[in-house]
């Protein structure tokens, strides 16, 4: 039996190293609590992940909520899921406290130059991984392939793809696929499936318990502050959490044009930097909005003092982004995890494992593209519409460090945290000497 104590270590080097987006942090999770440690199986990881995709948020987050949980119960919910905020929400807010104070750090900026290419062979090890185990036949190859052209090409909705996946599962099964059956006929894994009912009145206290955490410090703030920008905040970062679905960039435009052009919070520029803190810094892509929030009451202070407003603004902006997370895991996932044995829902969520492989694979090719190109063109082949990479505009050196990484932990297998601490140091002298 692992200790909570034990495991909020591991948890914490988890979210220290989660990097990346979601592509990243499933990717480090995989490495460090199913490949290393061997803590629950990868079929109950990807049972878990499965149901996190279907989500609305961060389902990064809440995939290490869902095995913290699965391990410990809900302190071990709580301290997985909030130890993977609390990095990237510590980063965004000492940078959002240095960009208001003194604009951009060079030396921060040159340590997570190094740290990208990284990321990006740590995506590409952890989706070799996953493929390996997830696809098992041309049946879900296919259906993987089928993400992948969607996403990328099509720019099909993240939910129409999961939902289209889950349905070539379901008729998968009833028309007797052998590649399919074959991957869902063995036993799950040696945990045994629970049996027992959950009680519908416990389901429901969870519920109103979790709904009273997200929903209670906000009245209570209408009530002190009668209006202002953090209950503006707070109401809109609410609406926009039960959005989130496939990820951050589902959101983030209706997010960006309603902060900058409706509310004035910030610039279109620095919309984009606070994305470039949220990609470089440990922790959901959706921590972005914490940035918002912070620019916002800064800029917006009324009485109070224009730095702790932004402080304020971080923190309720953060609060309730994560909240309906936790209300998701803490309600649902008993149910999810009775239903483990039955093998049509498992060879829907077999395909959708499937799928999330060929969104995987399309989110490590947007992180290469951005990473080792500084410049993209836009093409229109067979139909297909999407960003190439300028070739001519290749980064030699992020390339370099990229190879590194690969090389580190293909090869030489080494550890996550080795092959970032190497990567960000050369990367650092090297950007900051050349």
């Amino acid at each position: 039996m692992i200790s909570l104590r034990k495991a909020a270590r591991v948890w914490t080097q988890v979210a220290a190293l989660s990097f990346g987006g979601p592509a990243g942090q499933i990717a480090v999770m995989q490495r460090l609590i199913v490949d290393e440690r061997r803590w629950i199986s990868q079929r109950r990881f990807l049972h878990a992940l499965n149901y996190c995709m279907l989500l609305p948020g961060p389902e990064a987050q809440q995939l290490a909520t869902y095995i913290g949980w699965l391990m410990h119960g809900w302190r071990g919910g709580l301290v997985a899921g909030g130890l993977f905020i609390l990095p990237g929400f510590l980063s965004i807010l000492a940078l959002s406290v240095i960009y208001a104070s003194l604009g951009h750090v060079p030396l921060v900026e040159a340590v997570f130059y190094g740290i990208k290419p990284a990321v990006l062979a740590i995506v590409v090890h952890a989706l070799v991984r996953i493929g390996r185990r997830a696809l098992a036949g041309p049946f879900l190859l296919g259906i993987a392939a089928l993400a992948f052209v969607a996403i990328f090409g099509f720019d099909v909705p993240f939910p129409v793809i999961i939902l289209s996946a889950a349905l070539m599962g379901w008729l998968g099964d009833r028309l007797g696929i052998a590649s399919l059956r074959s991957s869902i006929l063995p036993d799950l894994d040696d945990d045994p499936i629970p049996t027992d009912t959950v009680p519908f009145r416990r389901t429901l206290a969870t519920a109103f318990l979790w709904l009273a955490i997200w929903w209670v410090p906000v009245a209570a703030l209408a009530l002190v502050a009668g209006g202002g920008v953090l209950v503006t905040e707070a109401v809109f970062f609410s609406k926009t959490a039960l959005v989130t679905f496939g990820g951050a960039y589902a959101v983030l435009a209706y997010i960006a044009q309603v902060a900058v052009e409706d509310f004035g919070w910030l610039a279109p520029a620095e919309m984009l930097d606070g994305l470039g803190m949220a990609e470089t810094t440990p922790g959901p892509l959706i921590q972005v909005v914490q940035f918002v929030g912070f620019m916002g009451a800064y800029r917006n202070p009324g009485a109070l003092d224009p730095m702790l407003a932004g402080v304020a603004g971080s923190i309720v902006t953060t609060w309730v982004t994560y909240a309906p997370s936790f209300l998701w895991i803490f309600a649902g996932a008993p149910y999810v995890e009775r239903l483990r044995g039955r093998r049509a829902l498992t060879a829907a969520l077999s395909a959708i494992t499937a799928a999330v492989v060929g969104v995987i694979l399309n989110l490590a090719v947007w992180f290469a593209v951005q990473t080792l190109f500084g410049e993209t063109v836009a093409l229109d082949t067979w139909g297909l519409e999407f960003d190439a990479p300028a070739w001519s505009s290749i980064d030699p050196l992020a390339a370099a460090i990229a190879a590194f990484a690969a090389l580190a932990l293909f090869r030489f297998r080494w550890g996550i945290l080795a092959a970032l601490a190497v990567a960000a140091g050369f990367g650092a002298v090297a950007r900051l000497v050349v």
